[in-house]
């Protein structure tokens, strides 16, 4: 079995930029990329436990690769859709913001002057924020990122004049700059409202102390920071003289950002990793997971499942994990076993991979620019400015705001991870595909703010079961997902309908099987359909939870189906739709045959 385990290890594509998972399959049974049977509830008290043969030899059977359909003459005919299509859509897009639409008056006002004399649309609130402090940010940063590494070689010893046998000795030096500048950098942040975030954080690790190794310390870490949630929201970030009227002038210094607890929602998911990954290191194998302890993890599965050293739960490591400068505001997310792990065990991250992330995001942010120079999107859904357009008008608002969210959250989360990879810190990359290379809601799931995903695998996903229970739990962690985003009605209206959109797929993917029905000629078309609807209650949920919400939705619908035109542009999307679908299977075909699997 030991060799077994040895020969899946080889086996496992490591990849930095991607954090792939390779014990995850790409069965529909599957949710958010995890996979287990009844037993792998306990997961966690079961470090990386060795795989059945069974189950080795059905991953091997997974990998199976199609010869490439590049070149056939179906594909062919795709091309000239696509050819078509693509240029036609960013045209009908532009059309409906041109100034001479009769509509652009009404949301004209939400423009402001761009580069080389055209309209900028800036009207969405969270990348109007990230833009316009984009120079203070890099400021900060340009400050950070010597500091750190002068620090680092100053005070940090180095592998070759490190005497101690045992890393475990070797106290973390570096969480000490990490909580001094964070400490500086959040008081500029929030002014005095820094000591209600520190207020928080001390708590929950007294919850963490307190209940240590028994079983009502995840219930109460669960209860404290999910009411933490509702009562941020309810009060906005409260203000001191609610607690006491002595404490009024405390509210007179609010920083840059009064609003600290709208950052403070991925704080409370540090939280959280910290009380659980300390809940589980007291486990009963957690002897045998010691034996090894001096081994550097191989992996990044390594590095979240091997429980840190008794000591590094300590109350200074745990606030610099919580506070972590580069990626408080916006993640990406880390586990705190991963995050010690990373301090314990360093590794060089070449300037080549700095430099590549930097040019991404580089790139990342011109099509940003371009594209909202280009066409006025957000204004339009946020007047609603779509009198008389024609209903592909309509549905092509709703998709390029759905890509200019996707977008902005690439750009915003590309930033604070280049931002930590320069600080030695490799967090998860969040978005791993774009977000019109996806036909599969599970996958899409996988792919889409990936780290909070590994999260919520982790912490909710299999503790409630796994796929045994999928059925069921899907509700609590779209419903959490929701809440933990904003607790709004439409939000609350995106989760469930997520949830129940889920489940057509998890269903087909049982009764339409690849072991079952992977022979049959036409099975690649099959999916191909499958994919299409899968494609459309994607769109349909996010239109509702990000874009144009219940009532903007119900509007589109009631359009596409009220009239001839109406029709006639649902079948050609329907054709347009089931030609990316294929697309996007070649595409992960061609993947598979470089060696890569990202299970997405």
């Amino acid at each position: 079995m030991q060799q077994e385990y040895e020969h899946h290890r080889l086996l496992e594509i490591n990849s930095s930029s991607h954090h792939i998972d390779n014990n995850h399959n790409d069965d529909s049974s599957s949710f958010v990329g995890h996979n287990n049977n009844p037993s792998d509830s306990h997961h966690h008290l079961h470090h990386d436990r060795p795989i059945t043969t069974a189950k080795y030899t059905k991953r091997v059977q997974d990998r199976t690769t199609q010869p490439s359909l590049w070149n056939t003459k179906e594909f062919y005919v795709y091309y000239l859709v696509f050819m078509f299509c693509i240029p036609y859509m960013f045209k009908t897009a532009h059309d409906a913001s041109s100034v001479d639409n009769p509509n652009y008056e009404k949301y004209q006002h939400l423009l402001s002057d761009g580069f080389f004399g055209y309209k900028l649309d800036n009207s969405d609130g969270q990348w109007a924020g990230f833009r316009n402090n984009l120079p203070k940010l890099l400021l900060v940063a340009s400050i950070y990122l010597p500091l750190s590494h002068l620090f680092n070689s100053f005070f940090v010893p180095s592998k070759t004049t490190h005497t101690l046998k045992h890393p475990h000795q070797q106290p973390l030096i570096r969480t000490y700059f990490f909580l001094a500048f964070s400490i500086v950098y959040l008081y500029f942040m929030y002014g005095n409202s820094l000591f209600k975030i520190l207020l928080i954080v001390t708590a929950n690790y007294g919850i963490a102390k307190a209940g240590r190794n028994k079983r009502w310390m995840p219930v109460a870490t669960w209860v404290f920071n999910v009411a933490v949630l509702f009562l941020n929201e309810g009060y906005k970030g409260y203000n001191f003289s609610d607690f006491h009227d002595s404490l009024t002038w405390l509210d007179d210094n609010t920083g840059m950002d009064r609003r600290w607890d709208v950052h403070f929602n991925f704080t409370m998911l540090r939280l959280v990793s910290f009380n659980l990954d300390y809940y589980w290191s007291f486990s009963s194998d957690h002897e045998l997971i010691m034996e090894d302890r001096d081994r550097t993890p191989s992996n990044d599965k390594e590095r979240v499942a091997q429980p840190a050293f008794a000591g590094d739960y300590c109350f200074t490591y745990y606030v610099a994990f919580a506070l972590y400068a580069p990626l408080y505001v916006a993640g990406p997310i880390m586990t705190f076993n991963d995050f010690i792990s990373q301090l314990r065990y360093p590794k060089t991250i070449p300037k080549k991979t700095l430099l590549m992330w930097a040019g991404r995001l580089l790139f990342s942010l011109l099509t940003m620019e371009f594209v909202n120079h280009y066409m006025y999107m957000v204004a339009i859904s946020k007047t609603q400015a779509w009198d008389n357009d024609t209903i592909l008008q309509i549905a092509m608002i709703a998709i390029f705001n759905l890509v200019l969210i996707w977008l902005k959250l690439l750009i915003i989360w590309r930033f604070f991870r280049l931002w930590a990879l320069c600080d030695g810190i490799e967090a998860p990359e969040n978005m791993i595909r774009c977000v019109t290379n996806n036909y599969s809601a599970l996958g899409f799931w996988r792919s889409w703010h990936k780290s909070f995903n590994l999260w919520i695998i982790r912490y909710i996903y299999v503790p409630l079961g796994g796929t045994r229970y999928a059925m069921y739990n899907i509700w609590v962690v779209f419903t959490f997902v929701a809440v933990w985003h904003d607790i709004k009605l439409k939000l609350l209206a995106w989760g469930w309908m997520i949830s129940l959109f889920i489940l057509p797929e998890i269903i087909a993917g049982r009764v339409f099987s690849k072991q079952k029905w992977g022979t049959w000629p036409y099975y690649r078309h099959l999916c191909a359909v499958g994919a299409v609807g899968n494609i459309l209650l994607m769109i349909t949920a996010n239109l509702v939870g990000f874009c144009t919400g219940l009532e903007g939705t119900k509007m589109l619908i009631s359009e596409m189906f009220s009239s001839t035109q109406g029709y006639i542009t649902l079948l050609g999307c329907l054709g347009a739709i089931f030609v990316c679908a294929q697309i996007q299977f070649e595409v992960r075909e061609a993947e598979k045959r470089r060696g890569l699997f990202l299970n997405c």
